[in-house]
């Protein structure tokens, strides 16, 4: 599903412009080019940092995004066989959302510990273990489905361990790539991991019902295969993913955590955007559950029900080619209003859809600015948080994702289950306009500039006053 902002793990993740700035209250750490990013600030800028290599030269960056692209399109294949091999053992439309929904409790439960943890131990080991553990989840889940011993509870539990899996590797790898990648780099290094999303949405759907049509072992087959070539990747990247860990000498995790969540709190965009993002989430999301459920429930082919998600990450794949290009040209802030705008005008015309064909084109629609305003968003968080930190901050963003869902699942199969696919479908929009609303009259996120005013808006952490 598609989560905004969104890494790819979660269920996939602003603030000011220095031209365009908002008066940030006194009792807040402030993100004014003035209070972090003059020189000689804590974790102010390097202008002394040599430029480095681009993208395409930088080898790590190219390890990390080469194997994570190969897993998320194997995961890919397993998640779109979810519902059906579970639709298959309970037949129920309920019943499998209730097994999707239990198995994304996992992120719930391991979110924050996990961006706290990233931030503590070297994350390219923790990348590696948790590549290792995925393997052996879904290699189990093949062992079981040839032996003919596959049941519900072995499904929602390998489902539940992965979900907490993610949640480290999503952390971990996000910051990760921050230390690889130069501040400037990052608009176009988001993109770039929007484009991965789009490149697994585009083949898993229909890849993923071709291989489930051969014979159920095959979408969890690939899944696995995609972690142990992200094992072998991560083994081979040779930076350091973390700077030194100094700073967690003497400290608990707990405190870490704590820390982290203070940061978050105390940057205006990230604490309020978390509400208003969970709302966006719970809307568009449950919107294609109830889709994908219904076209189970009628007994569609599982390659057209394949189709739809081609579709959507066709979409995707040309909004990623193009969100590098328009994030460069246009204020982060008023794209990301622009690509929510037509994402609901889509996800309101496909709750009125009655026809397959309407169903490809308006989610087509919907998701073709949502790389774009994923690059900026995240893009954007990502340099104003201190390495040290990121970890952390893209945990506690993701809550805006894992918190609601377990809900999008069990929702959608609850109103399918009483209501006809429109009704069930228009109540989720109904929440995804109210959130679209709110999102676009949000002052801190539509005064977000361009990237080259990002790293001047570099937080100070801890704020000067704590420090004396």
């Amino acid at each position: 599903m598609t989560s905004i902002p969104a890494s790819d793990d979660t269920v996939t993740s602003t603030a000011i412009s220095p031209e365009t700035a908002v008066p940030v209250e006194a009792s807040e750490t402030s993100n004014a080019p003035g209070a972090s990013g003059s020189p000689g600030a804590p974790g102010a800028p390097d202008s002394s940092k040599p430029a480095g290599p681009s993208l395409w030269h930088n080898r790590d960056y190219l390890l990390l995004m080469s194997g994570k692209t190969t897993q998320i399109i194997g995961s890919g294949f397993a998640t779109f066989a979810v519902p059906l091999i579970a639709f298959a053992l309970t037949q129920s439309v309920f019943q499998a959302g209730l097994i999707s929904a239990l198995g994304a409790i996992g992120y719930v439960v391991a979110t924050l510990p996990a961006g706290a943890i990233a931030d503590r131990v070297d994350r390219r080991r923790l990348l590696i273990l948790c590549s290792a553990i995925d393997f052996i989840l879904f290699t189990s889940l093949v062992v079981a489905i040839a032996t003919s011993t596959l049941t519900v509870w072995h499904l929602t539990l390998v489902l539940f361990f992965s979900a907490i899996v993610a949640s480290f590797f999503g952390p971990a790898e996000a910051g990760g790539i921050r230390q690889v990648v130069r501040a400037d780099q990052m608009g176009s290094a988001m993109a770039a991991v929007q484009g991965r999303s789009a490149v697994a949405s585009l083949v898993s759907g229909p890849v993923g019902g071709v291989l489930y049509s051969l014979g159920r072992i095959f979408p969890f087959l690939a899944s696995a295969v995609g972690y142990a070539v992200v094992l072998v990747c991560t083994i081979f990247v040779r930076g350091p993913l973390n700077e030194d860990l100094g700073h967690t000498k003497g400290t608990s995790a707990w405190t870490t955590l704590v820390e982290g969540m203070r940061f978050v709190w105390s940057v205006k965009f990230l604490r309020t955007s978390l509400g208003i993002f969970a709302l966006i989430n719970l809307g568009f999301n449950g919107l294609m559950f109830a889709l994908n459920l219904h076209l189970v429930q009628i007994a569609t082919e599982p390659v057209l029900i394949g189709l739809i998600n081609a579709a959507a990450g066709a979409s995707m794949l040309i909004g990623s080619i193009i969100a590098g290009p328009l994030v460069k040209r246009f204020p982060a802030g008023r794209l990301a209003v622009v690509g929510i705008l037509v994402a609901v005008i889509g996800g309101t015309a496909m709750a009125l859809s009655t026809e397959y064909w309407q169903y490809l084109m308006w989610v087509a629609i919907a998701v073709i600015l949502i790389p774009a305003v994923n690059s900026g968003l995240i893009g954007y968080a990502s340099v104003i948080t201190p390495s040290k930190l990121q970890g952390r901050m893209n945990a506690v963003l993701n809550l805006s994702g894992v918190a609601i869902a377990p809900l999008g699942p069990v929702l959608a199969g609850a109103l399918l289950a009483g209501l006809n696919v429109n009704l069930a479908m228009g109540a989720f929009a109904v929440l995804f306009i109210i959130g679209a609303i709110v999102f676009s009259l949000y002052k801190p996120i539509r005064t977000i500039g361009k990237p080259e005013t990002w790293e001047a808006d570099l937080v100070e952490w801890p704020p000067r006053a704590a420090q004396g």
